[in-house]
């Protein structure tokens, strides 16, 4: 699997991220976090399985199934709010888009980014996820941190890229 398999394409899900777009824009780059941020709410579930389970083989009450069913909420809750938030680059912007009933839309134009630092913990290496940490030539920085973006040394080579131009200084 590469970043072009992460990057949203043509799909229903292309119109979250579309009607964002101004009208010259065009997106660079479009991505969902990566899976592993689904990590604790599917430790929850497994977790409430496990106990619900011994609670009702040891004794025999059966109500407490419904106590499991929070977590399973949870879970999904957490599926579906992962699956309409994108880190979204264009020409002009870097964006992070999310939430399930109230959007939120948080922007940065390209020309108040100063730098980017990809950071990669130990469970991101092993994982394949890292974070990028953002600085802006101005006072207000919506955009400082952004976890669990997917595989994280392409994309931040895209994105330094397209926020810094593209120059081939090599010898060759």
């Amino acid at each position: 699997m590469n970043l072009q398999d992460m990057m949203v394409h043509r799909d229903n899900s292309s119109r979250t991220v579309d009607k964002y777009l101004m009208s010259y824009e065009g997106r660079v780059i479009a991505v969902r976090k990566h899976p592993a941020v689904l990590l604790v709410p599917v430790a929850a579930f497994v977790a409430g399985l496990v106990a619900c389970g011994a609670v009702s083989a040891v004794t025999g009450i059966a109500w407490v199934w419904w106590l499991w069913l929070i977590t399973v909420a949870y879970l999904a809750w957490k599926v579906v709010a992962w699956s309409v938030e994108f880190f979204l680059v264009t020409e002009h912007r870097v964006m992070v888009i999310n939430g399930v009933f109230n959007r939120n839309v948080v922007m940065m134009p390209l020309t108040k980014l100063t730098d980017i630092t990809l950071n990669r913990s130990m469970a991101g290496r092993m994982l394949g996820y890292g974070e990028f940490r953002t600085e802006t030539a101005g006072q207000k920085q919506w955009l400082q941190s952004i976890p669990y973006m997917p595989y994280p040394e392409q994309l931040y080579l895209e994105v330094s890229s397209v926020i810094f131009g593209t120059f081939d200084e090599s010898p060759d």
